[in-house]
């Protein structure tokens, strides 16, 4: 499984980002200071979620 971290993390190894990978047919999820710790969904469960995230539908869980 090929791990993908965000362009915004920066470069090395040392920066904390969330990464992704695809794997069956689903979405691999994890954070890289807890590599162990995956949580897996499907592409259309994820649109569904960055769609939500982009228009605000989650901004009052930040409060």
């Amino acid at each position: 499984m090929t791990w993908r971290k965000s362009s915004f993390s920066g470069p090395g190894e040392t920066n904390d980002c969330v990464e992704l990978a695809a794997a069956g047919g689903e979405i691999r999820i994890r954070e890289s200071d807890i590599p162990a710790d995956i949580l897996t969904t499907t592409p259309g469960r994820l649109r569904t979620f960055i769609r939500a995230v982009k228009a605000g539908a989650l901004d009052h869980l930040g409060r």
